[in-house]
C-alpha cells in the first residue's frame, strides 16, 4: 500500500488590514457599537512621575502635577489627619512622554523588608522632607512608595501606569475595573480608615481611528474542502481592527505584537490560529481632511496648515491557520516572515518561504517524531510530538492559568465553569488570552463546554457580552477604556490576578465543593504554584541550533512535566466529583420512544444525587441540570467521536479514592519521556535559483513592508511518488463495523498480559482470551459472507455463551463490542440487549464505547412489532409438538410391550408346531426386558419399514407428492420437527425434501443414550446404544482371530487397553442383537468417515475383543471439515449417507518448530508458555536450552482436484491391502484395531486410498502470538478495511497473518470463512462447484487437519518412537520414514516401554529409554523429550481418545521424581527427561483436545 503523505502542519496563510488598493479610506470611522456604559475617554499620556507632597508643612503641589484628594467614590481622604505632628502627605502624579513611564508601583515598610529589583524608593518629597505616608510615632513602621519605569528607548507603545486612585474598603468601596490594587495599607496607624493604592496599566495614546479588518492576501487561493477558510478571520487576526495612527516622526516602530485566536465549527471541531501584528507606513496622500485633523495632522487654529514632525502609520496582521495548536511553531514561523520583509535584497522571494513551508513541514508523527526546520541559515524551529495521551489536544497552557490567577483563583474560576456562568478574561497580552481560556474549557474533562466560546474576541463581535446565555470570552483589557463590563458577568483580570465578581449574584464559595477532593486540589497546585518560579520562561523563538538539539528536551521536559501535573490535578478533581456515575447510568432495554434520549430517561439524576455529600447538594443540582452534563450523559449513552477520552475518564475514575486526602501515587497523565535516540527529520530551506555559468545569483527581492503576495512566485507543491494527497478516512467507512482497540484498552490489555504471565492458569486464559478475540475481529467478513447474517449473528452469540462457559479472561470487551455493533448495523436490536444482559450476568461493566454501541444498537434499529410474529408462533408449535411428543411415549412403550408379547406367543406356537426341531434362521429371541433396538444410519432416518402404518404422524392433506413445490407453512412444520429430532422419517434414508408430514415418526420409543427424545443434539450425535448387522455386515469371529493374528502383539494391545482405559460396560451386560428379517431392506452403505463420525461398538464379544479397540474412536474434531462450526439446536445436516465426496483441497497445519540452538523440537503448548507478554515480540523460549527463537508455523496443501477426468478410485487399497475399509461400505468393527488407527491417515479419512494425483505445496510462516497476531490484524483492518478478512487475495498478500488465523480458528472449531479462500486463491481450474469466496464453503470442499508433529521429518535425524511402532504394525501413515532406522530401537523396546507404561511403572520405561539411546553426546540423539516419545508411543499405541493425558502426566510427574532422587534433575534435564511445565500444560488444557500425531 502506498504511502499516505502525512497531515500539513499548516493550512493557510493569510494578511490582514486595511485595504491596500491606493484608493481613498472611508470617512465614515467604524466604531462598534456600546454593549454597556460608555467611560470618559481614556487619557493621551502616560503617568511618568509620581510625587509625596506634607500639606501640614506647607508644601504645595509642583506645577503638571495633579493631587488625588477624594478616594475612586468620591468620598475625602486625608492620611494621618488629625494626628499631633502628622505631615498630612498626599500624592501627586505627572503625565508625558518626555520620559519613559512608570510600569508598576509598590509599597515599602522600612525595616522589614527590602526593595524589590528594579524599584526606586519615593524617600523625599519635592521639598526635600521626608515622603512616609505612615503617622509618626514609634510602633508604626515608615511607609514609602516605590516605583519601576520602563526601560529607555521603549518608544510609544510601551505599557504604562494611565492611572491612580485611592480606595476605602471601609466605605465599601471595592478595586476599580481594571486596576490593580496594593496589598499594603497606606495608613498602618491605630487611627484612621485603611487606605489602599490602585493603579491602572495601559496603552495611553491618542490620534487613532479605527476601521474593520480586510482580507488582502491568501495562500492557497483554492479552499481545502474538508477545511475551508473561515470568512471572520481577518477580524480575529485584528481583533482591535485595523488601525491608522499618528506618530512623531522619529518615533521608533514597536515590537510586533503576537497573538492566537481559536474558531469553533459547527461540529465543534476546532481551527486555531496564530496572527503576528505590526505597522507600515500609511501614505498621508489616501487621507481625507476630515480624517487628518482627527489625526492631528492638520492644525486647528489655522486650517489647512500641515503640522510638521508627524508620521502616519497603519496596523496589518500575518497569520497562519491550522488544525493543530503549535503555537510556538507558528510564532517563529511568523516573526521570521516579517523580518524577511524588512530586510534584504534576498534571491528568493518571500513567497517561496511561505509555499514551501505550508506544503513541505508536516506535524509530527510516530515516523516523524521531531522537525527540524531550516528557515535561513540562522533561523530555526523544532517541531516534537505531542505527548502520547487520551486527553484531547488543545492549546491550553496550565502553566499559564496557574501563574496568572494563583491556586485559590484557579479553583474559583474551575467552580464557576461547572455551574456555566458567564466568564470575560481579559488581558493587554493577547497571546495569555487563548492559552488561558482553553486551559478553563480543558479542566472540566470529561465535560465538553456547550455554550459560546471565544478565546479572543473582536470588537465587532464584542455584543455577545449582552447575550443571556452563559459564555466564556476573552478581550483585550483596552476595551474597558470605552466600557463598563456588563453587571452580571464575572470578570478576570489576568495582569492583575483579580476577579471582579457579578453584582446581581453571590461570590462563589469553594466551600460547596466536596472537601476532600477540594482540600487535595488545593493542596497540589499550591506546591505546584511554588516550584514556578524556578522553570524556564525564556523566548523559544530566539534559542540557537545548539540548544534545540541539546538542552530544548531537558528544559521543556520540566515543564512538560509541570504541566502534566497540573492538569492532572483537576483531572483527579473532576474523576472524584464523578465518581461511580455508571452506575447510575439507564440502559435502553425496549423499542425507543419519543423522549427515549432525554437525560432523565437516561441517567438517575435523584439517585446520583443522594449518593454525595450533602454540604456538595448544591453544586451538584446546578451541575446535574448544565448543558455540558446532559451533553456528557448523551455521550455516554449513544457514543461520540470522544469515546476514547471518555474511556480514559473511567479509568481514572476507578483509579482515584475521594475518601483520602492525599493523591494516589501513580500519576493519572502519564507523560512520555523523551529519547535522545528518536529520528529527526531536517527540512532544509527553499533551493535558490541556479545562477548563469560563469557569475553569482545577485539578490532582486527587496521589500520596503510587507509586500501583496503575487501567485507566479509561490512554489508548486512537489507531488511524492507512491504518496496519497489527502489522508481521507476512506480506510473503513464509518457504518463499517470495523472493531478498533483504543490505546487505553492496549494500554490495559498490555500490563493484563504482563500480570498473567506469572501465573501459568492466567497466562494460558490471556492467550485464549485474545485468540477470541481475533475471531470477532474477523466477524464483520464472516457475517457479511454468510448466507443468513441473522444465523451467523446468532452463532456469533453462541461463541460468546461458549466464551464465558469456558471461563475465558477477555482483556477487553471488543467481542461483546463487535457483536453490538454488527447487531445495530444489521438490525438486531433483541440480539444486542441479550448480549448485554449476558455481560452483566458476567460481572462485566460495559465501558463508554461497548455501552455508547449498545444503545445505538437498541435505539436506531427497527423493533419487532408489539403484536405476536412469526417467531413467537413458530415457538408455540415448537411446544405444543414436544407436549404430545411426550404424552405419546407411554402409548408407545405399552404397543410395543404388547407387540414383543405377540410376538413371544407366535414363537411359542410355531416351536410347539414344529416340535422344536428346528428355529428360524433369522429370528433370535430378545431380551424381555430389553426393547428392540435399530440401527440408525449417519443422517439418524430409520430404517424400519416404510408401509408400516404404525407410529406414524398422520396429517390430513399430506402434501407428500408435491415435490418441487414452493415452501408452505406445513412444510415449514415439518422441517421444524425433524430439527428438534422428535420425529424422524420412516422412508428411505434419502434426505427430506418435500415437507410432507405423513413421512415423519416419533423417535421418543428409542431414547438417545445421552439426552431425552427432544435432546437438541440428536439430529447430529445421537446413536443407538446398540446397532443391528445384516449377513453382510457381520464379522466372523474367525475373521477376527485371524485379522489378530497378522497384527504383531495383540494380546498386549488388550491388556493395555484393559489397564488404561476402564470399560464403559460390561461384556455380560449386552444381549447379542437379534438379525434383521429378510423382508428388510439392507443398511445403507456407509463411508469410512461416516463410520468415523458414528463408531459401532461390536455386539456380544470376548472381554479381550471388547476392550482392544485401540483407536477406533478417534476424536477428529481438529481433523473435521472446516465447515463444520458451532450450529444452533434447530440444525441438523443435510449430507446423506454414501454421498461423501473427497474433499478437494486438504491443508495440514502443524506449529512444530526446531531449536536450531539445542536441535530439538518445541511442540505447540511449550511454544505457547515461552511467549513473551509483549505485542511485538515474535521470539519463544526454547524450554530445554532456554534460547529464544521465531517458532514457525508449517503449512502443506494437498490439491486434488482433477485437471481432467479422471477414473472414480477403486474400492481397494493402494498398497492392496484386502483388510481396507471399502469406501461406501461398512466401517471396521471395533476388533480391527490396524484398520482403525490406519483411518487416522488423510488418504482415508477422506475416502479413498491416494488413487487420485494431489498437487502439494508448502511452506513456513513465522508463528505468532495471539498478542502479536492481534496488533498486526488491527493495523490490517485499520489500514485496508474488514473487507481484505474476505478478499481470495489475502493468502497470498498476508500470509503470516492469514495462516496463524486459520490455525487459531481451527483449533477452537470456530467458523470461518478462511478455509474457503484457500480454495479460491488456488492455482488451476476451480472444481465443478467450487464455492465463491463471499459464501460458506461446502463441507467436502477443504479439509484443515491440526498436527502436533512436524509435517516433514529430517532424514538425518533418529525416528521418532511412534512411527517405528506404526512401521512394525504395517499402518499405513501419512509420510514414510526417509531415513535409516537404528537397530536398537527394536519392536521389543517398544513393547517393553509400553508394558512398563501399561503396568503403571512409568520411570522404568523412562530409564530404559535413556539406558538404549546412552549418555551425550556418544548416543543416540532425539529431537523429541523423552516425556513426548513416551506419549506419542502410547497414543499410537492404543489410539488418542484412550490415552488420558492429565493422568499420564500425573504418572510421569511421579516417575521423574523418583528418578530425580537417583539420577539427579539436572542431569534428567540434560538428557531431555523431564515433562512440560505447568504453564504448557495449562495452555495445553485451555486449548482443547490434543492434536493429531
Amino acid at each position: 500500500m502506498a504511502e499516505e503523505r502525512p497531515p500539513r502542519l499548516v493550512d493557510y496563510f493569510v494578511i490582514a488590514g486595511l485595504a491596500g488598493d491606493g484608493g481613498p479610506i472611508p470617512e465614515e470611522t467604524w466604531v462598534p457599537e456600546p454593549s454597556g456604559p460608555l467611560r470618559p475617554p481614556r487619557p493621551a499620556e502616560p503617568i511618568t512621575d509620581v510625587a509625596v507632597i506634607a500639606r501640614a508643612l506647607g508644601e504645595e503641589v509642583p506645577q503638571g502635577y495633579t493631587c488625588i484628594q477624594a478616594s475612586a467614590e468620591g468620598h475625602p481622604l486625608e492620611l494621618s489627619a488629625g494626628l499631633l505632628g502628622g505631615t498630612q502627605p498626599v500624592i501627586c502624579y505627572r503625565r508625558g512622554r518626555d520620559k519613559p513611564p512608570l510600569v508598576e508601583l509598590g509599597v515599602l515598610y522600612e525595616g522589614k523588608e527590602r526593595p524589590k529589583p528594579g524599584f526606586q524608593v519615593l524617600d523625599t518629597t519635592p521639598y526635600s522632607h521626608s515622603a512616609n505616608l505612615a503617622p509618626p510615632g514609634p510602633g508604626h513602621p515608615r511607609t514609602y512608595l516605590t516605583y519601576r519605569r520602563a526601560a529607555e528607548g521603549a518608544g510609544l507603545h510601551a505599557l504604562g501606569i494611565t492611572d491612580l486612585c485611592l480606595v476605602l474598603p471601609s466605605k465599601g468601596e471595592g478595586t476599580p475595573h481594571t486596576y490593580c490594587r496594593l496589598p499594603r495599607n497606606l495608613n498602618p496607624g491605630m487611627w484612621g480608615p485603611a487606605v489602599y493604592l490602585c493603579y491602572k496599566v495601559g496603552l495611553a495614546k491618542a490620534n487613532t481611528l479605527v476601521y474593520e479588518a480586510e482580507l488582502l492576501g491568501r495562500y492557497p487561493e483554492e479552499d481545502n474542502e474538508a477545511f475551508p477558510l473561515p470568512e471572520s478571520v481577518p477580524v480575529f487576526c485584528l481583533p482591535m481592527g485595523a488601525t491608522i495612527e499618528c506618530w512623531p516622526a522619529q518615533t521608533k516602530y514597536p515590537v510586533p505584537v503576537f497573538s492566537t485566536f481559536v474558531l469553533t465549527g459547527a461540529a465543534g471541531d476546532k481551527v486555531y490560529g496564530a496572527a503576528l501584528q505590526f505597522y507600515e507606513a500609511f501614505p498621508r496622500a489616501r487621507l481625507s481632511e476630515r480624517q487628518a485633523r482627527a489625526l492631528g495632522l492638520l492644525s486647528a487654529v489655522e486650517r489647512g496648515r500641515a503640522l510638521g514632525g508627524r508620521a502616519v502609520r497603519s496596523r496589518r496582521a500575518i497569520a497562519v491557520l491550522s488544525r493543530w495548536p503549535a503555537f510556538p511553531a507558528f510564532r517563529a514561523f511568523l516573526t521570521f516572515l516579517y523580518r524577511y520583509s524588512v530586510s534584504g535584497p534576498h534571491r528568493l522571494p518571500l513567497e517561496a518561504h511561505i509555499s514551501h513551508f505550508i506544503h513541505n513541514v508536516p506535524f509530527p508523527s510516530p515516523q516523524r517524531p521531531r522537525i527540524l526546520v531550516q528557515m535561513s541559515p540562522y533561523d530555526n524551529l523544532l517541531l516534537c510530538q505531542p505527548v502520547s495521551s487520551p486527553l484531547p489536544l488543545s492549546g491550553a497552557s496550565f502553566l499559564q492559568l496557574l501563574q496568572s490567577l494563583g491556586p485559590e483563583l484557579a479553583i474559583t474560576l474551575l467552580l464557576a465553569v461547572l455551574t456555566e456562568h458567564k466568564l470575560l478574561v481579559h488581558s493587554l497580552r493577547p497571546d495569555l488570552l487563548t492559552s488561558v481560556c482553553e486551559a478553563l474549557v480543558s479542566m472540566i474533562f470529561p465535560l465538553h463546554w456547550q455554550c459560546p466560546y471565544i478565546p479572543l474576541c473582536p470588537l465587532v463581535l464584542a455584543d455577545v457580552l449582552s447575550a443571556p446565555v452563559p459564555f466564556i470570552v476573552g478581550i483585550h483589557s483596552s476595551y474597558f477604556d470605552l466600557h463598563d463590563p456588563p453587571a452580571d458577568v464575572i470578570c478576570v483580570d489576568l495582569d492583575t490576578n483579580t476577579l471582579f465578581p457579578t453584582e446581581e449574584k453571590k461570590p462563589l464559595s469553594p466551600r460547596t465543593l466536596p472537601r476532600r477532593p477540594y482540600k487535595v486540589l488545593l493542596a497540589t497546585l499550591t506546591n505546584l504554584y511554588q516550584q514556578l518560579d524556578q522553570t524556564y520562561t525564556g523566548p523559544e523563538e530566539e534559542a540557537s541550533l545548539e540548544f534545540l538539539l541539546t538542552d530544548y528536551e531537558a528544559v521543556c521536559g520540566r515543564r512538560a512535566r509541570l504541566e502534566r501535573e497540573v492538569q492532572g490535578a483537576f483531572l483527579r478533581f473532576m474523576a472524584c466529583l464523578l465518581k461511580g456515575y455508571r452506575d447510575f447510568l439507564r440502559p435502553l432495554t425496549q423499542a425507543p420512544s419519543e423522549g427515549s434520549r432525554d437525560v432523565d430517561n437516561l441517567f438517575f439524576l435523584q439517585g446520583f444525587l443522594k449518593s454525595r455529600e450533602r454540604s456538595s447538594h448544591k453544586l451538584y443540582s446546578q451541575l446535574l441540570h448544565t448543558q455540558m452534563f446532559s451533553q456528557f450523559i448523551e455521550e455516554c449513552s449513544f457514543g461520540s467521536a470522544r469515546h476514547a477520552a471518555l474511556e480514559f475518564f473511567d479509568s481514572c475514575v476507578d483509579k482515584v479514592h475521594p475518601e483520602q486526602e492525599k493523591p494516589e501515587p501513580t500519576p493519572l497523565v502519564e507523560l512520555e519521556e523523551l529519547s535522545g535516540s528518536e529520528l529527526t527529520v531536517f527540512i532544509t530551506p527553499p533551493e535558490e535559483p541556479p545562477a548563469p555559468e560563469g557569475s553569482e545569483c545577485t539578490p532582486q527581492y527587496c521589500y520596503d513592508g510587507f509586500p501583496e503576495l503575487r501567485t507566479e512566485l509561490f512554489e508548486s507543491p512537489q507531488e511524492q511518488p507512491g504518496a496519497l494527497p489527502v489522508p481521507g478516512p476512506s480506510r473503513s467507512a464509518p457504518s463499517s463495523p470495523a472493531p478498533r482497540r483504543t490505546k487505553q484498552e492496549m494500554k490495559v490489555a498490555q500490563r493484563l498480559a504482563q500480570k498473567s504471565a506469572a501465573v501459568p492458569e492466567l497466562w494460558a486464559r490471556c492467550l485464549l482470551g485474545h485468540c477470541y478475540g481475533l475471531w470477532f475481529l474477523c466477524l464483520p467478513a464472516y457475517v457479511r459472507s454468510a448466507p443468513s447474517r441473522v444465523r451467523a449473528l446468532h452463532t456469533a452469540y453462541q461463541v460468546l455463551r461458549q466464551m464465558e462457559s469456558r471461563k475465558v479472561v477477555l482483556p477487553d470487551e471488543v467481542c461483546y463490542r463487535v457483536l453490538m455493533q454488527l447487531c445495530s448495523h444489521y438490525g438486531q436490536p433483541v440480539l444486542s440487549v441479550r448480549v448485554m444482559l449476558d455481560m452483566r450476568r458476567a460481572g462485566i461493566v460495559p465501558n463508554t464505547i461497548t455501552y455508547g454501541y449498545y444503545n445505538k444498537a437498541v435505539l436506531e434499529s427497527k423493533w419487532p412489532s408489539g403484536t405476536p410474529g412469526g417467531r413467537l408462533r413458530w415457538a408455540k408449535l415448537r411446544n405444543v409438538v414436544l407436549g404430545a411428543a411426550q404424552f405419546r411415549q407411554p402409548l408407545r412403550e405399552r404397543r410395543q410391550r404388547r407387540r414383543q408379547q405377540k410376538q413371544q406367543e407366535e414363537v411359542d406356537t410355531a416351536e410347539q408346531e414344529a416340535g422344536s426341531s428346528q428355529t428360524e434362521p433369522y429370528l433370535e429371541r430378545p431380551s424381555p426386558t430389553r426393547p428392540l433396538q435399530r440401527q440408525t444410519t449417519w443422517a439418524g432416518r430409520s430404517l424400519r419399514d416404510p408401509a408400516s402404518p404404525k407410529g406414524r404422524l398422520v396429517k390430513s392433506g399430506s402434501l407428500g407428492s408435491a415435490r418441487g413445490a414452493q415452501p408452505t407453512v406445513e412444510a415449514g412444520v415439518a422441517h421444524m420437527i425433524g430439527a428438534l429430532g422428535v420425529l424422524e422419517s420412516r422412508a428411505s434414508p434419502v434426505p427430506w425434501h418435500d415437507g410432507s408430514l405423513s413421512d415423519l415418526s416419533l423417535t421418543g420409543e428409542e431414547p438417545a443414550p445421552g439426552g431425552s427424545p427432544g435432546d437438541s443434539g440428536s439430529a447430529l450425535s445421537t446413536q443407538s446404544t446398540e446397532t443391528l448387522e445384516g449377513s453382510s455386515g457381520r464379522v466372523p469371529k474367525a475373521g477376527g482371530r485371524q485379522d489378530e493374528a497378522s497384527t504383531p502383539r495383540r494380546g498386549l494391545g488388550a491388556r493395555l487397553q484393559q489397564l488404561l482405559t476402564p470399560s464403559r460396560r460390561s461384556p455380560a451386560s449386552r444381549a447379542p442383537p437379534p438379525e434383521l428379517p429378510p423382508d428388510l431392506p439392507p443398511p445403507a452403505r456407509r463411508s469410512p468417515m461416516d463410520s468415523l463420525r458414528h463408531p459401532r461398538e461390536r455386539p456380544g464379544s470376548t472381554a479381550s475383543e471388547s476392550s482392544a479397540s485401540l483407536g477406533s474412536e478417534l476424536d477428529l474434531s481438529e481433523s473435521s471439515l472446516s465447515s463444520v462450526s458451532l450450529r444452533r439446536s434447530s440444525e441438523r445436516l443435510s449430507d446423506t449417507p454414501g454421498s461423501f465426496q473427497p474433499p478437494f483441497l486438504e491443508i495440514l497445519l502443524s506449529s512444530c518448530s526446531l531449536c536450531r540452538a539445542c536441535d530439538s523440537l518445541v511442540y505447540d503448548e511449550e511454544i505457547m508458555a515461552g511467549w513473551a507478554p509483549d505485542d511485538s515480540n515474535l521470539n519463544t523460549t526454547c524450554p530445554f536450552c532456554a534460547c529464544p527463537f521465531v517458532p514457525l508455523l508449517s503449512v502443506q496443501t494437498l490439491d486434488s482436484r482433477p485437471s481432467a477426468p479422471s477414473p472414480k478410485p477403486g474400492p481397494a487399497d493402494a498398497s492392496g491391502s484386502k483388510d481396507a475399509p471399502v469406501p461406501g461400505g461398512p466401517g471396521p468393527v471395533l476388533s480391527d484395531r490396524r484398520l482403525c488407527l490406519a483411518l487416522d491417515e488423510p488418504q482415508l479419512c477422506n475416502g479413498h486410498m491416494g488413487g487420485t494425483s494431489r498437487r502439494v505445496e508448502g511452506g513456513a510462516w513465522a508463528y505468532l502470538s495471539p498478542l502479536v497476531l492481534r496488533k498486526e490484524l488491527e493495523s490490517l483492518v485499520e489500514n485496508e478495511g474488514s473487507e481484505v478478512l474476505a478478499l481470495p487475495e489475502l493468502p497470498a498478500a498476508h500470509p503470516i497473518i492469514f495462516w496463524n488465523l486459520l490455525w487459531y480458528f481451527q483449533r477452537l472449531r470456530l467458523p470461518s470463512i478462511l478455509p474457503c479462500l484457500v480454495l479460491a486463491s488456488c492455482d488451476g481450474p476451480p472444481p465443478p462447484q467450487a464455492p465463491s469466496p463471499w459464501i460458506m464453503p461446502d463441507p467436502a470442499s477443504v479439509q484443515v487437519r491440526l498436527l502436533w508433529d512436524v509435517l516433514t521429518p529430517d532424514p538425518n535425524s533418529c525416528p521418532p518412537l511412534y512411527v517405528l511402532w506404526r512401521v512394525h504394525s504395517q499402518i499405513p501413515q501419512r509420510v514414510v520414514w526417509p531415513g535409516p532406522v537404528p537397530t536398537s530401537l527394536s519392536l521389543a523396546l517398544l513393547e517393553s516401554v509400553l508394558r512398563h507404561v501399561g503396568l503403571n511403572e512409568v520411570h522404568k520405561a523412562i530409564g530404559l529409554l535413556l539406558e538404549t539411546l546412552g549418555p551425550p553426546p556418544t548416543g543416540l540423539h532425539l529431537q523429541r523429550g523423552i516425556y513426548r516419545e513416551i506419549l506419542f508411543l502410547t497414543m499410537a499405541a492404543l489410539g488418542k481418545d484412550h490415552v488420558d493425558i492429565v493422568a499420564f502426566d500425573k504418572k510421569y510427574k511421579s516417575a521423574f521424581n523418583k528418578l530425580a532422587s537417583s539420577m539427579g534433575k539436572e542431569e534428567l534435564r540434560q538428557r531431555r527427561a523431564q515433562m512440560p511445565t505447568p504453564k504448557a500444560i495449562d495452555c495445553r488444557k485451555c486449548f482443547g483436545a490434543p492434536l493429531e500425531c
